[in-house]
Formats: structure tokens, C-alpha cells, sequence
């Protein structure tokens, strides 16, 4: 399930669901589903653990935040259409709008893809301003009030343990619970809710990890504003190694480098500029020459293994209680599928509280939710498991796949419509079987003469 797949936000379809809803972390996951709850009950409470700054910069308990991130086509219009206008505020903030057939350079299998006849709008900006535009848009919201400097330190529980009924906050010194018709566990990764599961007597998910080694590392410098173009070139077999440039606000661009599988990217900067060096494509080396890196700085941030925890599977949930983002599947994250895994997780949620409200909402949900995850898994553990070393559970056909999206790939370098397919498929926006209708196998499969 992708874009394509999932029905349009509508606003009026979700009213009169409770009184308050807690939502547990800040993350995009946390915000876009605080947007969607403030539809259907009357105030949405968003507490977050860290100090949420007044202006775009990453918060400390958000490592990940200081490396480029894309925002996936899918990300992109569900967060339109729950925030109108977010573009031109992000513009406003200094971000951009770039075209992504013609400006997003997609460089794998030995060639970059061709560009496609169609405008695909991508937002650019750094991840604290891509965020910090959904949290300001949020916080005018009626209703809603985010809460920093926060820890939730515990579910509230109804007496039989049957339902969660809020959250034990601590913040400033002192602690208070908050009840709530609805706890949301945005947490991401790190997550406690398999944990308090089976403390509290209930079947924790059962777990799943695909392990890459991965690490990335970035380094920002300065950018001539009239320069708009993007650069990715991921590790691909036999290279373990890749990088890419994203342009972002205030006249600057983030540089990326990554590797698997144990090679590590720098943590310097000189060895930033040979790591570069060392890639298939030379615009980034040409990049890191040109430009000032404007702090010297190289920002570090290791990804050991996919990790998805199957909750559809479950078949006792406590009432109150629901889990989205991260904390259900997280992603490599070389793969840009972050935010919009979220933003669609959100948009599903909407339609799960139109169709059933509250009742057996969390079981509900999880059900709905599994076709996303799923074609997200798919697209990268599969490309994970192009290298041999990757470990974990395979998914069945992912080797035969494998090697039809590679020639696809190659195809694609020359081919502008079927360029257009596979990336609107790399956006989330069309799903995976688009890549397989007899038009396009025609294309992929027919010999060349």
C-alpha cells in the first residue's frame, strides 16, 4: 500500500472520538498523528522528553536529525493536505521546492536514471526545519499543546489492566498524571511498549531484524543559491560505499557519505574529502572543492539493522493504547522512506477512527497499517540483501526482484518513461506492482538489439 492506495484526507469524516489524546514523542510520526487526532477529540497533548527549540535546529535526543533527509512524494502531499500551505511556510523558512526529475540527479547500476517527462515537486530543507515547519503549523491548532522537557515515565492503567487510561509524566521537577482517552507511543526505535506488554501479562510483538552494518556521516558547506541539484549515489554491489548532496535553507548544502557492512565512513574532514574521492560519481568530490565546509564539523550516525515488530500479529491489545512510526518498523534509512512511512501511518490512522473510533481501534489499525509496512520492508531489506552479507529473515522472490529491478535500473538510464515509473515507486507514491504491468516488462525484458 502506497499514496495511490490510500484515500485522501478529509477533515470532517473524524469528530466527537474522545475527550483527550496523549501522544508520546515529538518525531514527525508524533506530530503528523497529534494533527490527525485534534480532528476527533477536543484536546491532543503532545509531551516530548527533549527541549523543543524555538527555531530549526536538531534537538539532542534526535541524533539522526543532523544527516540529510528526503521527503518522499507520499510525505510530501499527505503533509499538504493536513497542513495547506506547508511548502510555501517552508519556503518562507528558507527551504526549497526543487523538481525532482530534473534536479535530483539518481545515480545506481553503473549510470544515473534518466529524467522523466513530469515535474515531481521535492521538498529540500534540513530535517530540524522540515520538522520544525509541522510543529509550528501544529502548535496553532486548537486543542493541541506540545509539551517539552517532559518524560513519560509510565502507562496508567485501568484497574484490570484491560485499557490504558494515560500517562505518569515527569517534567520540572515534579510528576503528574495525565488521563487520556488515547495514548500514542511515537517513540520511535527505542520504544518500551513491547517491554510494558509483557510486564503487564500481554504477548510482546514478535520482532524481526535485518542487520546492514550501516553508517553515515555528513558535513555541510556552502552553496551558490542559483545551484539547486541533488546528488545520490547509494552503495550498491560490488560498493559498499556511497553518498550524496541535498541542497537545504540559508544558502548551504548537506554532503553525505555512507557505508556497509564495515566500511566506515569519516569522521573528519580531510577523510571526508577522500572518502569522496573514492565514489563512483565525481560531483560530490567536485562539491567538497568548491565549497567551504562552513564548520569543519562531521556529523556521525551509526544504523546496525532494519527492525520491523510485527503487531498485526497480535491477538490481545490493551484499549487506549496504539503504537505508529518507528516504534512499529524502522527502516535504512539510505532509503528516504522515514517520513513518509509516518506521514501514511497517520493518514491510515484517520481513516481507522472514521470507520471504527475508538472501539478496538489499536487491533484495527495495525491491520490497516500492515500493507504499508510491508511494501516499505520489501523495498529495503530487499535492496539490503543485494549484498551478501546482510543477515536476517529474506523475504520469499526478494533475489528474484533483486535482479529485475536491477535491469530495470539499468534500462531506466535511457528510458524517461520508465525512469518516471521507478521513481514514483522510490517516493512511495505508486506501489512496487506498477513495475510489473505487461508494458512495463515489455520495456525492462525486451532484448537489446
Amino acid at each position: 500500500m502506497t499514496l495511490d492506495s490510500v484515500p485522501a484526507y478529509e477533515s470532517d469524516r473524524v469528530t466527537g472520538v474522545g475527550e483527550h489524546a496523549v501522544v508520546v514523542g515529538a518525531s514527525v510520526a508524533g506530530l503528523l498523528t497529534a494533527r490527525v487526532l485534534a480532528d476527533g477529540f477536543d484536546r491532543v497533548t503532545v509531551v516530548e522528553r527533549d527541549e523543543l527549540p524555538p527555531e530549526p535546529v536538531a534537538r539532542d535526543g534526535a541524533p539522526q536529525a543532523r544527516q540529510p533527509h528526503v521527503l518522499q512524494e507520499a510525505g510530501r502531499a499527505i503533509i499538504e493536505d493536513l497542513f495547506p500551505g506547508y511548502g510555501e511556510d517552508l519556503r518562507a523558512e528558507g527551504g526549497l521546492i526543487i523538481d525532482g526529475a530534473t534536479e535530483f540527479n539518481f545515480y545506481d547500476e553503473g549510470g544515473y536514471v534518466a529524467d522523466p517527462p513530469a515535474r515531481m515537486p521535492l521538498y529540500a530543507g534540513s530535517r530540524p526545519l522540515l520538522e520544525y515547519v509541522v510543529r509550528d503549523r501544529l502548535s496553532a491548532v486548537d486543542g493541541v499543546q506540545l509539551r517539552d522537557d517532559s518524560r513519560v515515565v509510565d502507562y496508567r492503567t485501568r484497574d484490570d489492566g484491560d485499557a490504558v487510561t494515560g500517562v505518569d509524566v515527569r517534567g520540572n521537577g515534579s510528576e503528574e498524571a495525565l488521563a487520556a482517552d488515547l495514548t500514542v507511543d511515537a517513540t520511535g526505535r527505542v520504544s518500551r511498549t513491547p517491554t510494558w506488554l509483557e510486564e503487564q501479562g500481554y504477548a510482546p510483538p514478535e520482532v524481526a531484524e535485518v542487520t546492514v552494518d550501516l553508517a553515515y556521516s555528513t558535513t555541510t558547506v556552502e552553496r551558490d543559491g542559483d545551484d539547486r541539484r541533488a546528488f545520490w549515489a547509494p552503495a550498491s554491489p560490488p560498493h559498499t560505499r556511497g553518498g550524496g548532496a541535498l541542497p537545504i535553507e540559508d544558502g548551504r548544502r548537506q554532503v553525505l557519505m555512507h557505508g556497509v557492512h564495515g566500511d566506515e565512513p569519516p569522521r573528519d574532514a580531510d577523510e571526508f574529502r577522500a572518502f569522496a574521492e573514492t565514489l563512483q560519481i565525481p560531483e560530490l568530490a567536485a562539491i567538497l572543492e568548491d565549497n567551504e565546509l562552513l564548520s569543519g564539523e562531521v556529523d556521525y550516525y551509526p544504523f546496525p539493522s532494519n527492525r520491523r515488530r510485527y503487531y498485526e500479529s497480535l491477538e490481545r491489545f490493551p484499549d487506549g493504547l496504539l503504537v505508529v512510526g518507528d516504534a512499529i518498523a524502522s527502516f535504512n534509512p539510505i532509503y528516504g522512506q522515514g517520513m513518509s512511512v509516518a506521514a501514511l501511518h497517520a493518514l491510515v490512522l484517520h481513516h481507522t477512527l472514521a470507520d471504527g473510533g475508538l472501539g478496538g481501534l489499536a487491533l484495527a489499525f495495525f491491520d490497516d497499517v500492515e500493507p504499508i509496512v510491508d511494501v516499505a520492508w520489501l523495498m529495503a531489506v530487499g535492496g539490503d540483501f543485494q549484498f551478501p552479507q546482510t543477515t536476517g529473515p529474506k523475504p520469499r522472490g526478494t533475489g528474484l526482484m533483486g535482479r529485475y529491478l536491477s535491469r530495470l535500473t539499468r534500462k531506466a538510464h535511457t528510458d524517461e518513461e520508465l525512469a518516471e515509473r521507478f521513481l514514483r515507486v522510490i517516493m512511495m507514491e505508486k506501489p512496487p506492482t506498477t513495475l510489473f504491468q505487461p508494458g512495463v516488462l515489455w520495456r525492462v525484458l525486451r532484448p537489446v538489439l
